[in-house]
């Protein structure tokens, strides 16, 4: 528990020392300079930013309100506060009012606490893995103890930074006492002025201005195997099965009994199925989902070594753990397998149970069981084929023919990394800042680096997907043979190349579309124009 604290506390100092923070600080200075104590700023921030990002679209469900209200709420508490110190007469006709919201007794305007918590509700870090635990486990209304005390961490973490800037701006103020007029004047300016700002979402592009030694520092605190096996707990899950293992001389790895299968969906192609009913039986358990394109690239392989290995012993199960809600739904999943001539047995695993009971973190991702019901291998990720099959045949003691030979479709060289465009993992976006769940008017950034998209028109941005509304554009600067898109919804959606027509997707479902098939890679700007209604999930690349 103290590596994850530390690693959430760290990882909030980091986000406080980006660009992100830039909205706040001159509120910060503002604040101490008009005579709030720092220390309940600071307290104040802590409090809200950490209620307010783990409950507060739960909360607002719950309500009937839109998910911006609360950051409008603030926004209009700022423009109170600026009134009260600009207006002297505002202030003590508000201020008595406002000392409700707060236990510390006020020591100014306001009071510090209500200060720094209304701070809170506008202050938007810049995402890592910690954030992205954070805002996963709070949208899945799955909070528990550790994710409240890693939420607290980070908000402790990132509020240090400030408190020093909240009491540069204190230890300002008592230097120029004489002019204490000018000072809250001054402040009350700056406080009008950030306000305005961020009415106008002039805030927009700072996270796109990351530099590099923020990046750095991320993925040093964040990335590493310790940091993704505390925060693989907040979200739920055992340990990963590759944590220990035993491998005897000339022998397979043993990574023990492996975890059991939990479905929670149907079972298509078979009746229900328990590892203990397989024992006797080599098991290759597949973790998939029909819109990964990644996880398609992969089907042909397992299909040639059911055909081939089935009657010798071979059971696949195909794990189907949905990316997005509408996989979640039985009859889609059924009319994938049916499409995708998919015959051994695929099991709904939709609230990731099978998932969680193997620490799997891929698709598509395959665990190889011997016949005593341990796991003797792993793979993530496409690729590696004949090793996988001549472990296979090594388990089965299998010595005759060879499955059909398949060419292996892994993408090499330079390539586009997957791209998802709902606010949840949205990671690779310029231009103007995402609103979540609110149609909002976006505009194309001026520039699009390489690997990097932007929006444009009318779009509602979910958490997983946008929806198109009125001239809804995307730009995508890519390095690809292939580009894949996962759509839903009724419409059509025209594909642009350097400015140069490159074709028109009919959308009729929700599933992965081909935007682009080439037998050369090129580095090329695509465009997409949307009809209203589609919804767009996510990009991937070959």
């Amino acid at each position: 528990m103290l590596i994850l604290l530390a690693i959430g506390f760290l990882a909030g100092v980091v986000t406080a020392v980006s660009p992100c923070v830039l909205p706040v600080l001159p509120i910060l200075l503002a604040g101490g300079a008009s005579g709030r104590k720092p220390l309940r700023i600071v307290a104040g921030l802590v409090a809200s930013f950490t209620v307010f990002t783990l409950f507060a679209s739960w909360l607002l469900d719950q309500l009937g309100l839109p998910q911006d209200f609360l950051r409008n709420a603030a926004i209009v508490l700022l423009f109170v506060m600026a009134a009260m110190l600009l207006i002297p007469r505002a202030a003590l006709l508000i201020e008595r009012p406002l000392a409700i919201f707060s236990r510390f007794r006020p020591s100014g305007v306001g009071g510090g606490f209500f200060f720094g918590a209304t701070l809170g509700l506008v202050f938007v870090p810049c995402a890592g893995p910690v954030l992205a635990t954070v805002t996963v486990v709070a949208a899945n209304n799955s909070v528990g103890f550790r994710a409240i005390l890693l939420t607290l961490a980070y908000a402790a973490g990132a509020a240090l930074p400030m408190l020093v800037i909240a009491r540069g701006g204190l230890e300002a103020s008592a230097r120029l006492r004489r002019h204490a007029e000018t000072v809250r004047i001054v402040s009350g300016a700056v406080l009008a002025a950030v306000a305005l700002g961020l009415v106008f979402h002039l805030d927009d592009n700072l996270a796109t201005l990351t530099p590099g030694y923020t990046s750095f520092l991320q993925n040093k605190l964040e990335n590493n195997s310790t940091a993704k096996r505390e925060l693989a707990k907040v979200r739920g899950g055992g340990q990963a099965l590759a944590a220990v293992s035993k491998t005897p001389k000339g022998s397979l790895p043993d990574y023990g009994v492996a975890p059991p299968l939990h479905a929670d969906g149907a079972w298509i192609n078979t009746k229900p199925l328990t590892l203990a009913q397989l024992r006797g039986k080599v098991v290759l358990v597949d973790f998939w989902t029909y819109s990964c394109i990644n996880c398609l690239r992969t089907l042909p392989h397992l299909k040639a070594w059911y055909a081939t290995y089935h009657a010798k012993g071979l059971v696949i199960i195909g794990v189907h753990t949905p990316e997005f809600a509408f996989e979640h739904v039985t009859s889609n999943v059924q009319a994938a397998v049916k499409r995708l001539g998919i015959t051994y047995p695929v099991m709904q695993d939709n609230k990731y149970k099978t998932w969680d009971n193997y620490a799997n973190e891929y698709w598509p991702a395959e665990y190889l069981i011997d016949k005593q019901g341990h796991v003797r291998h792993t793979h993530f990720g496409e690729g590696e084929y004949p090793q996988t099959e001549a472990l296979i045949r090594r388990l089965l003691a299998d010595n005759g023919p060879h499955a059909r030979q398949l060419a292996d479709m892994t993408p090499t060289g330079l390539l586009t990394p997957e791209s998802y465009l709902g606010y949840a993992r949205l990671s690779n976006y310029v231009g103007t800042r995402p609103v979540p769940n609110v149609s909002t008017r976006y505009h194309f950034a001026a520039t699009i680096p390489d690997d990097t998209l932007s929006y444009d028109g009318l779009w509602r941005v979910g958490s997983e997907s946008i929806v198109a509304g009125a001239n809804a554009r995307l730009r995508l600067r890519f390095q690809a043979k292939n580009v894949y898109i996962v759509l839903g919804g009724h419409g059509t959606v025209h594909a642009l190349i350097d400015g140069k027509l490159a074709g028109t997707i009919d959308v009729n479902a929700q599933r992965l579309y081909t935007v682009r098939s080439s037998n050369r890679s090129e580095s090329a700007l695509l465009e997409l124009r949307f009809s209203r209604g589609i919804q767009a999930y996510s990009f991937t690349f070959g």
